[in-house]
């Protein structure tokens, strides 16, 4: 198996067929020297964006696109389009734009209304994208991709988003018998304490509001198509999806009326970011693997945006393309060229990145295959998680409250070296924050009979639920920042018989654990004046044969990183393990983020350096293999094999691996 190139281009409009032409040859043979195996042309994107196309203009494209996708598909190439908008993605001084085509805005929950972006409930605004993606779907295009607008928030200037326009809100008041303005729904939906039961109504509206438009063009591409075209979707973050109400095996089966569906999920940043941020891209395509059925085709989207090398630098690109090939990725869809561009040879640096980076994703994609399981703490993650969140504060502000998912956990365990999973099985699972309001009772029995780790949030949710004696914990009482305490402000956490101290000074809100007789103590919490706070870390067997380890943090990424940080959460790790430790634990150097699977009796970890700092990875790992094979992946180089050497707990690199990079070890 090879890696598989899929190009992002934005195409344009010219009444000359022979410049378009000449264009789409030009791209070709930059396809062909990056060996590129398909094209997703891109349509009205961005600086070409005036609004939704009117008939007229539809034309244009059309034709544009028709002239591109022959030219383009006798040089050998797969070409797939891509509509850069559904609904729209920002105003961005487009006024007026949604007044020529008599589309109803969206509103946002403060009521302000957009002037470019139209409501999931307009029926001329339906009309149009069926008719529009039924057209173009008649020229035969492998994939017709909806574009990551296709949701109900982010669109600038709106204040969170849309859904509350008055055809929506036509939608619940025919659901409910309610009728409410946007600013009345949105405080119930963001009330403190127990979620108002018009928070799960809205979303219901919201969700079916999606599907049925889903469903429409969805048959439409299959009919007008004559089966040859399937419907892409690209997907923005699960947090925000979950607020929206958004059923993803629904979305999914509406999507794939012809049988077979693709999903572009977004999981990395547009511009340069630090290395630890791959942390963030391992577990996002982790989680969205795991809802993702098997008629959906994955593409994940590297992006770079607006610019090429000045945006993001080729090394970033290429790691984040390693890390969705280890996802076991389709494809890569590359948003690697400026969208203003216009002609690729004005970009060779571009095909020169492509190219170099071949050989290592090619090594990639011959191991990492969409069936492989995956190994480490597990995730949990409900896609309603939403619907269960309990608010501090009502009103728009409080929307983004309830955007919750276990990214901040899933960075803290991968950047101290700990691989994660998204599957249920596994033995050790790690519940933070308000996701645990969205498990139900057996669920959390379940998890409870393993090895569970929780932040102080989520064991104070355990508690109020009844669960305290399975956690080892009497009480849990969360102090906020600004909170007035008899006992002084937390600042430090101590770890008795070491002298190590870790801070905790910059947590909002810290958890005053009150530890149950048979429960250990790790830590403590401790005042400026040092004086006793509360317990820090606590560890517990339950009646269930389950062990238990709770942190008194409550936001993962206030937490400074350091050695003895790690050393604690590698601690908790083992002791949740119990009498089977058998995950790999690294160290050696700041963010090293691993990720381990298994496939066909082959067991493989691959370790990025999320450092600038060249590091030698240690593998903590019981039962080490004696004799891995180890290949060293350096950014935009070839695979070279690299040694390791035999330690009492594991194993050691003995090659540097630099910033980017990755180690692949399999056994």
């Amino acid at each position: 198996m090879r890696a598989r190139y899929h190009l992002r281009f934005q195409i344009h409009p010219d009444p000359d067929p022979a410049r378009v032409a000449a264009d789409a040859t030009e791209l070709a043979k930059a396809c062909a020297q990056a060996q590129v195996d398909e094209v997703v042309l891109l349509t009205g994107a961005e600086e070409s964006f005036a609004g939704h196309l009117t008939d007229a203009e539809e034309s244009v494209w059309f034709e544009t696109a028709r002239l591109a996708k022959d030219t383009l598909e006798a040089a050998g190439l797969e070409v797939s389009l891509n509509p850069w908008v559904t609904v729209g993605h920002a105003d961005r001084g487009r006024n007026g734009a949604l007044e020529r085509l008599g589309f109803a805005p969206m509103v946002s929950p403060d009521g302000q209304a957009s002037t470019a972006q139209a409501s999931f409930a307009c029926p001329r605004w339906r009309a149009w994208i069926v008719a529009h993606y039924g057209r173009f779907a008649e020229l035969g295009f492998r994939v017709l991709w909806l574009e990551d607008d296709f949701r109900y928030h982010n669109h600038a200037p709106l204040h969170w988003g849309g859904g509350f326009e008055p055809l929506m809100l036509e939608r619940f008041t025919a659901l409910t018998g309610w009728n409410v303005t946007p600013q009345e729904l949105t405080e119930a939906l963001t009330a403190p304490g127990r979620p108002h039961p018009w928070r799960i109504l809205l979303q219901q509206v919201w969700r079916e509001a999606q599907l049925e438009v889903v469903a429409a063009v969805a048959t439409e591409v299959e009919q007008r198509s004559r089966g040859r075209s399937r419907l892409g979707l690209m997907s923005s973050g699960l947090d925000a999806a979950s607020v929206e109400g958004r059923d993803w095996p629904a979305l999914f089966g509406a999507l794939a009326i012809g049988g077979r569906a693709a999903q572009r999920p977004h999981f990395a940043p547009y511009t340069d970011t630090p290395g630890r941020e791959l942390s963030r891209q391992i577990w996002s395509l982790e989680l969205q693997r795991a809802l993702r059925p098997d008629f959906v085709d994955s593409e994940p989207e590297i992006e770079n945006w607006p610019h090429t090398a000045w945006s993001k630098s080729d090394t970033q690109t290429w790691s984040e393309m390693a890390a969705a090939q280890l996802a076991g990725s389709d494809a890569l869809l590359l948003n690697v060229h400026p969208m203003h561009g216009r002609r690729a040879a004005r970009f060779p640096r571009v095909t020169e990145l492509l190219a170099r980076s071949r050989p290592a994703l090619d090594w990639l994609a011959a191991r990492y295959h969409r069936d492989q399981s995956t190994i480490g703490v597990g995730l949990p993650f409900a896609q309603d998680a939403a619907a269960h969140v309990r608010t501090r504060s009502g009103g728009a502000p409080a929307l983004a409250e309830l955007a919750v998912d276990p990214g901040p956990v899933a960075d803290l365990l991968l950047r101290y070296g700990v691989p994660v999973t998204a599957d249920p099985r596994a033995p050790v699972q790690a519940l933070f924050g308000q996701s645990a309001w969205a498990l139900a009772d057996e669920e959390l029995h379940r998890l409870l009979g393993g090895g569970l780790l929780l932040d102080g949030t989520a064991a104070a949710i355990l508690v109020q639920r009844g669960f305290g004696p399975l956690l080892g914990l009497d009480d849990v009482e969360l102090v906020r920042r600004e909170q007035p305490d008899p006992r002084g402000p937390y600042a430090e956490e101590y770890v008795p018989g070491t002298g190590a101290v870790l801070s905790v000074n910059m947590q909002p809100t810290l958890a005053r654990l009150a530890p149950g007789p048979d429960t250990e103590t790790w830590t403590e919490i401790r005042t400026p004046q040092g004086l006793r706070w509360g317990a820090g870390r606590t560890a517990f067997r339950n009646r269930l044969g389950g062990r238990v380890a709770v942190l008194a943090a409550t936001d993962p990424s206030q937490l400074p990183y350091d050695d003895s940080g790690q050393h604690l959460l590698h601690r908790a790790v083992r002791f949740l393990e119990g009498d089977r430790p058998r995950l790999p634990l690294v160290t050696g150097g700041p963010h090293l983020i691993p990720h381990a699977s298994r496939r066909d009796g082959t067991t493989r970890l691959a370790i990025a350096n999320g450092s600038a700092d060249s590091v030698r990875p240690h593998i903590a790992m019981p039962a080490a293999p004696t004799d891995p094979h180890a290949t060293l992946l350096r950014p935009l180089a070839e695979p070279a094999s690299a040694g390791t050497s035999a330690q009492p707990d594991g194993l050691q690199l003995e090659a540097d691996l630099p910033h980017r990079g990755w180690l692949v070890l399999e056994w």
